[in-house]
């Protein structure tokens, strides 16, 4: 019995040792985030590895000396095994402290690099992990100058400043993964000396004034890319009112202006918008027009678009129309703007036709009517090559003009179906050329790519489509 005890004994042994002395497991491997996204015109705006779900943004602002002092508190999940990650920041602001943690931060290492914020964590994130970031910055106001030469970012104003980010600004007030496919909620607070009035994105929640300041406290319920985020301060005529579907509305205006019966139309257009497009996608809505002559352009900043002055019809519905094509349904990369400004464009048209002011045919033929030698033809507005043609004329009028045809060619039944059907799919989402094409074929069962390759991508005067 003992000879045959051994035996098994030694039996067992064998059997157990290959786990006893088996070669740990393989270290989990973490990598940098990537410092950009790649996108063609802004290849390093953006960072990878990480998704973020919410931005807290604090701000402090004084005209008199342009100075800002910024916490933001970003909460943000990991796509990656992360031993590093990046922000967006523009380098005129000072970085004070960094902090990351998920239950409770602690404060991490920084580096600057340009625009990038170059954050390590310790301990490091891993795939999955929801965490939070805390930035505290501050530095002087300065405007970003785009390839264009137009200016925007934090702009400040003779009493205040104007605050429209598209397409590179945002991190020029407020650390951000600063790309259009990252979208998040937002709560902003900005406090500012007072008698001056902050307006941010979405539902004002409180503005309480102590020690000669107040602030501001806004909450934005609904996803926002970082360049539609807004904080434009100064003295202002803030009137709140509630459209008839039930949407909060703000509206606020400069007191210099007196000429303002432009935005008694607000409630009609939206309710026409919604009648082509669907329900409005946002939690408020409203218009900040301001004193900003130095700037030039409004901005379809989410939920109450920038005015630099008191805007048209034309220009006041363009913004509107934005809510639906541009803020809920985004562009993946910058070249694809036309998806943006042409849609916006041809709101401006069919709101004509609707009020019986012109028809969008006559609006097309009038742009047609260039010669086929006009330069505005060599720029096919899903073709572009260069940033400096994002905000040219052909994305907004060859855009328009794109949708217009396309009108003519399906009908208005499979047309209005198309707009309506492609705003309420993708909402909140981000959307390419190709899958425009794709859901406009759907939807007319027709095969329609010489119509948008004359149209969208050939440098000359469509003949035919």
């Amino acid at each position: 019995m003992l000879g045959v005890r051994r035996a098994v004994l030694c039996v067992a042994a064998l059997a157990i040792a290959p786990t006893a002395f088996a070669a740990p497991a393989a270290a989990e491997t973490y990598v940098h985030g990537s410092p950009g996204l790649g996108d063609p015109f802004f290849p390093n705006a953006g960072n990878g590895g990480y998704d973020v779900r919410h931005y807290g943004l604090e701000i402090a602002y004084d005209p008199a000396t342009r100075r800002l002092d910024g916490t933001t508190v970003i909460t943000a999940r990991a796509t990656q095994n992360l031993d590093r990650f990046n922000l967006d920041l523009r380098e005129f602001l000072a970085v004070s402290r960094v902090a990351v943690g998920d239950r409770r931060v602690a404060d991490a290492s920084y580096a600057r690099d340009g625009q990038e914020l170059v954050i390590t964590p310790r301990p490091k994130l891993k795939d999955g992990q929801r965490f939070r970031v805390v930035v505290e910055y501050s530095g002087t106001a300065e405007p970003i100058v785009d390839p264009d030469e137009s200016i925007e970012g934090f702009i400040p104003t003779d009493d205040g400043a104007y605050v429209v980010c598209e397409p590179q600004g945002s991190p020029g007030w407020y650390p951000a993964n600063d790309n259009p496919q990252d979208k998040a909620r937002f709560d902003i607070a900005v406090t500012v000396p007072a008698g001056l009035t902050a307006l941010a994105n979405g539902n004002l929640v409180s503005s309480q004034t102590r020690d000669g300041k107040t602030t501001w406290v806004w909450h934005h319920e609904n996803p926002m890319a970082p360049y539609l985020a807004t904080a434009t301060l100064g003295p202002f005529d803030l009137t709140r009112s509630t459209l008839p579907d039930g949407t909060p509305s703000y509206v606020a205006v400069d007191p210099r202006f007196t000429n303002r019966e432009v935005l008694q139309n607000i409630p009609a257009m939206h309710a026409f918008l919604e009648s082509i497009y669907g329900p409005y996608p946002f939690d408020a809505t409203g218009a900040i027009v301001d004193s900003a002559p130095h700037v030039g352009y409004a901005l379809e900043t989410q939920t109450k678009a920038n005015y630099s002055r008191v805007p048209g019809q034309s220009t006041l519905v363009h913004e509107l129309g934005h809510e639906w094509f541009g803020n809920s349904v985004t562009l993946s990369q910058w070249p694809d703007i036309w998806l943006h400004e042409g849609f916006a464009a041809w709101t401006e048209w069919i709101w004509a036709e609707h009020t019986g002011t012109r028809t969008a045919h006559q609006f097309f033929l009038d742009a047609y009517s260039r010669p086929a030698t006009s330069s505005f033809w060599s720029v096919p507005p899903a073709a572009l090559s260069t940033p400096v043609q994002l905000f040219s004329s052909p994305p907004y009028q060859r855009g328009a003009m794109t949708l217009q045809a396309l009108r003519e060619k399906i009908g208005d039944l499979a047309f209005f179906g198309l707009m309506r059907g492609w705003a309420t799919r993708n909402r909140y989402g981000n959307v390419t050329t190709a899958e425009f094409i794709a859901a406009a074929e759907q939807q007319s069962g027709m095969e329609l790519d010489a119509f948008f390759d004359v149209w969208l991508f050939q440098p000359l005067k469509p003949t035919t489509w």
